[in-house]
């Protein structure tokens, strides 16, 4: 990625955007940060960034759903992460019309700009949840598609948009499909922050769903890290590339870990309301990036038990602070 032109980030106010812009910056990349527009004049996470990377950024509030906005957003930009989406899976059983749209349609005025735009490379974002249940392990890139969820559907529908893009009309799309990415700023609709901002609230009889599924948890800086070298790579364009741990753990086990982290005692209750629907769970996870090493020679640093237990750890570390703890509401399940 080049310096001399802008570099765009759609859904930079989220949580992994927010770490990528933080990044890119401190890279002394040219950033514009597409975020979503409200009339709080709120730029998502982005606010609680130093003001030295604040000052560096140049920020558009729009709608990814807007042709026209994203298209204006995209102008002058040489690359583009797209990362904005509706993400939370129990909001997509009843709400699965707003996945679509933003999702989807999305994606699609993503990349119809940057044809149009002639931009140098798109970096999409996917998700591991495209491929249902694990049919075997490691789960390699060649692995079935299964649309579990009316959210993992609009994913792959977004994917096949990206590469259908690149496939008739050479539009230079990567795919970037990271696994269950965690760490400070994560929203409480993901399972770390939901056990981790409970524990640290005082509770010690804490709610959750099924704790047997088995997932692969990526530390977001090397999520990040993995976006960047996606962009960096002209082996990339027209591939799909996953971005996960190498390690996998039960929900279950991974409570275990943070209570010990903690040093806290821990009793799991099954809260009902926070179980999917049977054939709608993703029972196992686990990545396997030996593409990603080929293309890349990316590896993520927070490899192992032992990498988890370090992330987790920055994690614990960050939601403990009262001002970050305080903006998460763990008494109630957010959807």
């Amino acid at each position: 990625m080049s310096s001399d032109r802008k570099i765009l980030v759609t859904g930079a106010d989220g949580f992994i955007g927010s770490h990528l812009v933080e990044r890119l910056v401190a890279d002394g990349k040219d950033v514009r940060a597409f975020v979503y527009y409200n009339s709080f004049s709120s730029w998502g996470w982005l606010d609680t960034l130093p003001t030295d990377i604040k000052r560096h950024l140049d920020i558009f509030a729009g709608d990814i759903r807007d042709p026209y906005g994203v298209k204006e957003a995209m102008k002058g930009c040489e690359t583009v992460f797209h990362l904005a989406a509706l993400i939370g899976i129990p909001y997509s059983y009843h709400s699965p019309d707003t996945y679509i749209d933003t999702n989807v349609k999305g994606t699609l005025n993503v990349v119809q700009a940057a044809r149009e735009l002639n931009v140098r490379k798109v970096v999409h974002t996917s998700t591991s949840e495209v491929y249902g249940t694990a049919q075997y392990v490691p789960i390699n890139e060649d692995h079935p598609i299964v649309g579990q969820s009316p959210y993992s559907a609009s994913k792959i529908g977004a994917d096949q948009i990206a590469n259908s893009f690149y496939m008739s009309f050479e539009t230079p799309v990567a795919v970037a499909r990271p696994f269950n990415t965690y760490g400070p700023r994560q929203s409480a609709r993901a399972v770390i922050p939901t056990i981790i901002s409970q524990l640290a609230n005082g509770k010690r009889k804490i709610q959750l769903g099924d704790i047997t599924p088995t997932r692969d948890f990526n530390f977001v800086a090397d999520t990040v890290s993995g976006f960047c070298a996606i962009a960096e790579s002209t082996e990339s364009i027209g591939e799909t590339i996953n971005i996960g741990s190498g390690h996998e753990i039960s929900i279950g086990d991974l409570v275990v870990l943070i209570a010990e982290i903690m040093n806290v005692e821990v009793e799991i209750e099954t809260d009902g309301t926070r179980i999917r629907p049977e054939q709608s769970e993703v029972m196992r996870l686990l990545a396997c990036n030996e593409k990603a090493d080929k293309i890349l020679s990316w590896t993520p640093n927070y490899r192992g038990r032992e990498g988890l237990r370090h992330g987790l750890a920055e994690t614990i570390k960050w939601f403990s602070q009262p001002t970050n703890l305080a903006a998460y509401k763990s008494d109630i399940y957010n959807v």
